[in-house]
């Protein structure tokens, strides 16, 4: 690839990068500790990220343990987690605080599913107004007398490329996250 798609290939691989990110955060049925990724606990007069105050971890498949460094930020870390409203209630036992997912009905899999097959289309979107920005831009190279005819539509032949195999990731990235949501 030219120097002319890289800086397009990196926005559409920030896009793609933030999809998965994404993803990530919403559940399905099993605990998964990225869905803390966005919680800010407010402890020894900053925020800071959950687990720079706690230890985090999954001792059962739809379990999430939180276990505070310093047990003075136990009540700050459950602020956090309501803040942050993920949808679950922290159960604390004055030691340590626990996440119970329940189980999700076949109603709620099929809304998130939407919401996921939401996000990648909103990905999508962000990639083609890339490739048409791109497309622009080589038709301004050519117009200038950077470039001519035949490297503009090989250019844009590159560009189509790589536009198609980050569609064809994020399809990818949202079938699997929806079959995880649809399997019981």
């Amino acid at each position: 690839m030219s120097e002319h798609t890289k800086v397009f290939e990196e926005k559409m691989e920030k896009s793609l990068a933030n999809l998965k990110n994404e993803l990530l955060g919403i559940r399905a049925g099993r605990a998964n500790t990225h869905i803390l990724d966005k919680v800010m606990v407010e402890a020894y007069g900053m925020d800071m990220p959950i687990n720079q105050v706690a230890n985090i971890s999954v001792p059962e498949a739809r379990v999430i343990c939180i276990q505070p460094f310093d047990a003075s930020t136990l009540k700050a870390i459950e602020r956090g987690i309501n803040a942050a409203d993920i949808g679950i209630n922290p159960n604390s036992d004055g030691k340590v605080i626990r996440l119970v997912f329940p189980e999700l009905d076949e109603e709620r899999r099929k809304a998130l599913t939407k919401d996921v097959k939401k996000l990648g289309e909103d990905c999508k979107i962000a990639i083609r107004n890339v490739r048409r920005d791109a497309m622009d831009n080589a038709k301004k190279l050519e117009k200038n007398g950077d470039i001519t005819e035949d490297e503009k539509k090989n250019l844009e032949n590159d560009i189509q490329k790589i536009t198609d195999k980050h569609i064809e990731a994020v399809d990818k990235a949202v079938d699997a996250k929806a079959k995880e949501v649809m399997s019981i």
